[in-house]
Order: structure tokens, then C-alpha cells, then sequence
């Protein structure tokens, strides 16, 4: 069906547009912006006045938990949460069960997205077989299955010799290796930022150098290889700015950061509530200004959910004692408005961080409103005030620090492909 969507302030950064005007979609694609193009009739249209339209947003790392244990989740569940967030593409990290290591794995993920019909999930493949650092994972087979990037998570690659390999092979046939920097020895038994806090409150502490170790490590072997590389979910600001220097030494490396790690500290964990468990932890004041720094000076290009949803009774235990993970795909939107609220991105920024950044990281097609692109969108009210409650909560998981908090900014339609795949209920249309 034909659709016009009226009088919304389209923001596309990739064709640095930001202006209030019309946009058609044809057979599901981007037709025109402003006016009909000939001979059309929009089938349906949805009033946008005084919302935004822009690309769906793609988030460069959300847990479906399929296959693997399904009270945390599913590819349908967890769907229907990326689409209440204006997420029309996500990318799903290997650690499934079984890990994606094989074609069968990274096919069964792209057909129950396909059944579920709403947004495009795109997995990556293990690095080694089993996420297991020992044996090369068959990554052109991966690839040639749909795996997008290939990880082995935070699980160690201890022997570097190995790591080096995985990274020649990569290289070779020209595939992205994403990074979650962590050093497995200085980090085991530790469930937050090592630091005074940690200390006050007697839990274990994950040192900075667990991170930054790996980085290092990681960045010497990008530049051996010549391997493109992405640095996911950074949380140090030392981190920051070793890639920072290798980037300015010509390295083509890219990052991103999950917006929780940009808004809250370690001081948070102060009253033990085990929704603040996560990898990597919360860090220190500095750090978090770091990783706001390097979101303005472009070194982090990309911010994401870091989706991992989890059953109740993986959260209900001694907070050292809990899964670590929150869930963060329809949050993701009003979570990052706070930033251009304290004036640290403008709109069109952050909108770019959201879209058209992480699309040219995983070199996709989307995350732009060009004539003929696929009509991936997303519709938001930045100033309506809202909650998330359990109720209303799309994902299987519940374990958010940010349920029942009030917040402002919330998506009221998303568009898969020209269809309209999420309509907040008493929206427009």
C-alpha cells in the first residue's frame, strides 16, 4: 500500500536532511520527500505533525536469546520490543545456545525473524568454534549464511597466536570483527568498577585494565592483520583514547557504547539493586565523561541498547550472585534523548548515532530516507512523557532499572519495509 506520512520534521542525517515535510513510501520504498511523486495516491497516511521522522534505528548489540533458554526471551518477543524502541534492525551477538558456529544456527535466527515479520535481525558469528578460543570458526561459510560480523563476545581468546589467526582469516575475505574488550583473568569473580564504591560496599571489582588490556592487545593485532575492526560497548575512557590514537594513526577501527554507560556511574550500585549489574560494569565519573567525549569527537560512532533480557529469578539473588545484563531496546529512544536534554548532542546527532553510523559500521543499506531505499522508519514524539511498566513491557525480560521511571520522548509508529509495523495505541494513522 501506498502511504503518506504528513507533515512530520524529517531528520536524515546520511542526506544531511532536516526539515518539516511529506514523505512517500511506494512498494515499500522511499518514493519522494515534499511533494507526490506522479501519478501517486497514498493508500493511507499518518499525521506526524510535531514528531520526527527518520530512519529505523539500528542497534549494533540486542540479545533475542534464540535459540538458547526461552524464559529470557525469543526472536517474537523480543521483536515486538525492537519495534515499540523504532529499532528496525538489530544485530544479535553469537553467544545463543548453541552458539551461532554453524550455518544451521545462523539460518534457524534468520527464518524465526522472518516468521516473526516485523524488523530485520542479523546475527553475528562466533570467532572460534564453540566461542571456545581454541579452533577457527568457519567464517565464510558464517558469512555466507548472513552472519554480518564475526565475535567471540566476552569469552578469552587466551592464546594470542590464535586471536591472530582468526584475524588474518578475516582479513583475508574482507569480514568485520567486533570486539567486547575483556580480559577474562582480571575480570573473573568481579561484578562491578573497581573502585572506592566497590570497596565501601564489599562486592569484587572488575579493575579498567580488564578492558584496556584487551583493547591494547586487540589494536596491535588490527594493525598487524590489516583486519576491519569494531570495538563494541566500550566503558573506559582509556579505552577511548587508544582508539582514538590508533585512529589518528590510520587505523580504519570504529566503536560504539550502550547508552546505559553513558548515563550512569558506578555510584549507582550503591543501593545493591541488581538491575545495575552489567558487562561492562558501570565505570567511574571520568570514564563515563570519557565515553561522552568520545561521542562528540567521533571516535565512538555508533550507541546501542545493549539489549540482554533476563527471567525474574535470574535477578533475584545477592547483586554479585545475579546475571549481569538489562534489557534496553524500548528505552533505547527516550534513554538517549536525555543527551541532547543536557545539550550534549543535538537532535540530528543523535539521530545519526542511532541510524545512519551503525549502518555504514556493518555496511548496510539502511539508516537513510534516499529515494528507493527500503522504507525502514521511525516516528517518535520527543516530548511525550511516559513510563515503562511490566504491563506494557514488549520484552519477556523486565529487569530495567528504568521501569516505572518517567520518561520523555517515545516512538508511536515504525515502518519495516513500507509496513507499518508498530503503532502506539491512540496514534495517529
Amino acid at each position: 500500500m501506498n502511504m503518506l506520512i504528513q507533515g512530520g520534521r524529517v531528520i536524515d542525517p546520511a542526506n544531511q536532511i532536516d526539515q518539516v515535510t511529506d514523505l512517500y513510501i511506494v512498494d515499500g520504498k522511499v518514493a519522494a520527500l515534499g511533494s507526490a511523486p506522479e501519478g501517486v495516491e497514498a493508500g493511507q497516511t499518518i499525521d506526524a505533525t510535531g514528531q520526527v521522522v527518520c530512519p529505523g534505528f539500528i542497534d549494533l548489540s540486542a540479545h533475542a536469546r534464540e535459540p538458547g533458554p526461552s524464559q529470557k526471551g525469543s526472536i517474537k518477543t523480543e521483536a515486538a520490543a525492537a519495534v515499540a524502541g523504532g529499532v528496525t534492525t538489530m544485530i544479535t551477538p553469537p553467544t545463543t545456545s548453541p552458539v551461532v558456529d554453524t550455518s544451521a544456527v545462523a539460518e534457524l535466527i534468520r527464518d524465526r525473524c522472518e516468521e516473526a515479520g516485523k524488523m530485520r535481525i542479523l546475527p553475528m558469528g562466533a570467532l572460534t568454534k564453540g566461542l571456545e578460543g581454541e579452533q577457527l570458526a568457519p567464517m565464510a561459510a558464517l558469512a555466507s549464511s548472513g552472519c554480518i560480523a564475526f565475535s567471540n563476545s566476552r569469552l578469552p581468546i587466551a592464546n594470542s597466536l590464535i586471536l591472530m589467526r582468526c584475524l588474518e582469516y578475516a582479513a583475508t575475505h574482507d569480514l568485520l570483527v567486533v570486539f567486547q574488550a575483556q580480559d577474562e583473568s582480571l575480570a573473573r569473580g568481579g561484578c562491578m568498577h573497581d573502585d572506592s564504591t566497590c570497596t565501601r560496599l564489599g562486592l569484587n571489582g572488575i579493575p579498567e585494565s580488564a578492558e584496556t588490556i584487551e583493547v591494547a592487545r586487540c589494536l596491535l593485532l588490527t594493525e598487524q592483520t590489516g583486519v576491519r575492526a569494531h570495538f563494541g560497548q566500550l566503558s573506559c575512557e582509556r579505552s577511548v583514547r587508544m582508539i582514538h590514537e590508533a585512529r589518528e594513526r590510520g587505523l580504519p577501527v570504529t566503536a560504539d557504547v550502550a547508552i546505559h554507560n553513558l548515563l550512569l556511574t558506578d555510584e549507582c550500585v550503591t543501593g545493591f539493586n541488581n538491575d545495575f549489574h552489567v558487562l561492562p560494569p558501570l565505570r567511574s565519573q571520568l570514564d563515563r565523561a570519557g565515553l561522552i567525549q568520545g561521542v562528540l569527537s567521533g571516535t565512538i560512532q555508533a550507541i546501542c541498547s545493549d539489549h540482554q533480557p533476563h527471567e525474574r529469578a535470574a535477578k533475584e539473588a545477592p547483586f554479585a550472585d545475579t546475571e549481569p545484563g538489562m534489557i534496553g531496546l524500548e528505552t533505547l529512544l527516550p534513554l538517549s534523548l536525555l543527551l541532547v536534554e543536557q545539550n550534549i548532542l543535538e537532535l540530528p546527532q543523535l539521530v545519526e548515532k542511532l541510524t545512519s553510523a551503525p549502518a555504514e559500521i556493518m555496511r548496510l543499506e539502511g539508516g537513510k530516507l534516499s529515494p528507493g531505499s527500503a522504507a525502514d522508519i521511525t516516528i517518535f514524539d520527543p516530548a511525550m512523557a511516559w513510563e515503562l511498566t511490566p504491563e506494557s513491557c514488549h520484552s519477556r525480560g523486565k529487569n530495567t532499572p528504568f521501569m516505572n521511571y518517567p520518561l520523555k520522548g517515545r516512538v508511536t509508529h515504525t515502518l519495516f519495509n513500507g509496513e507499518l509495523v508498530y503503532q502506539l495505541e491512540g496514534g495517529n494513522a
